[in-house]
């Protein structure tokens, strides 16, 4: 795969363009409630993190799938929840544009959780932008069907749904009915990206993004959330393998120091780990540098912003 390309997948034949369906599907929901994992599960591919801990995603990610004559493009935005850093406002920030330039808007709601501060929040701000949407209800298999029923009265009941789904985007319950309603409420025109493209994210990116998934797991502290990661070179071999060159930015020397771990374990460990998700990915060998930097003001550079697809001035 070229230096810096986007993700692709084997080529589909195109139909006729006066056939054909394509639109924006933004997906939104509060913290962890699955739209990574959902994300994943329509492209049929990783195209953004999942990680158990809230707030992962940092950044606007397309997925784009081909369904019959439509070409759905989903856009996995991040978390929407009341921001308290100048980060985390431009993460809400990017959500709510994703939803406003979409045609057509996915609830991702957890049904076990139910509908906490950030779910009623969203829910008011759908309200308040006169935004009708599609209800996702996840991890389905988690909930008694009386607790179900009663949730999805009580969200219906505000009148913001044009339809309800029962998903479990683990397991893919659900998740083509979803699909196949999407792909024809799609507006009539031509396909915006080649048949053989399922991300617009960039290898160098989705490569650090992945060791960052990995720093999220290996990591049990609030740290990975005063971390960010760089692809800084990326080496074509001859063998046909990959060198990949990455720093892990930090804020503080003593931060430096567990992402490191004693005698440089952990950092080794997390770089195995995502060794062995990107040689999966990429389908070849893969050589993977992993280096720590103390940077403290990284959260404030509008280059990381840009890099992100955010708006500093959030």
């Amino acid at each position: 795969m070229p230096k810096g390309s986007a993700m692709t997948e084997a080529p589909k034949e195109a139909p006729e363009a006066s056939e054909t369906r394509c639109g924006f599907v933004a997906l939104i929901g509060a913290p962890n409630a699955g739209k990574s994992t959902l994300m994943n599960n329509l492209v049929g591919a990783k195209v953004t993190i999942v990680s158990p801990k809230v707030q992962t995603t940092r950044t606007r990610v397309l997925g784009i799938v081909i369904l019959g004559a439509s070409q759905i493009v989903f856009v996995d935005t991040p978390g929407i929840f009341a921001p308290r850093r100048r980060l985390d406002r431009a993460m809400v920030a990017a959500a709510w544009q994703g939803a406003a330039d979409a045609d057509r808007v996915v609830l991702l709601v957890d049904a076990k959780r139910g509908i906490d501060a950030d779910t009623q929040a969203i829910l008011d701000g759908l309200s308040k932008n006169k935004r009708i949407a599609i209800l996702a209800l996840n991890k389905v298999d988690l909930v008694k069907p009386h607790e179900l029923l009663a949730l999805t009265e009580v969200l219906n009941a505000t009148g913001l749904f044009s339809e309800v789904f029962m998903i479990s985007a683990l397991t893919g319950d659900g998740v083509p009915d979803l699909a196949a309603h999407l792909a024809d409420s799609l507006p009539a025109g031509p396909w915006l990206f080649p048949e053989d493209q399922i991300s617009d994210m960039p290898m160098r990116l989705l490569a650090a993004e992945i060791t960052r998934e990995q720093l999220f797991r290996q990591l049990h502290q609030e740290l990975p959330y005063a971390l960010t990661v760089e692809t800084e070179d990326w080496e074509e071999r001859r063998d046909g393998s990959v060198r990949i060159a990455q720093v892990v930015y930090v804020q503080r020397d003593n931060q430096k120091a567990i992402v490191l771990g004693k005698g440089g374990q952990k950092v080794k460990a997390v770089g195995t780990a995502a060794r062995t998700e990107l040689e999966h990915l990429l389908e070849r060998r893969v050589h993977l540098n992993i280096f720590v930097k103390v940077r403290q003001n990284w959260a404030d550079d509008p280059d990381r912003y840009r890099d992100w697809g955010l708006d500093p001035r959030a």
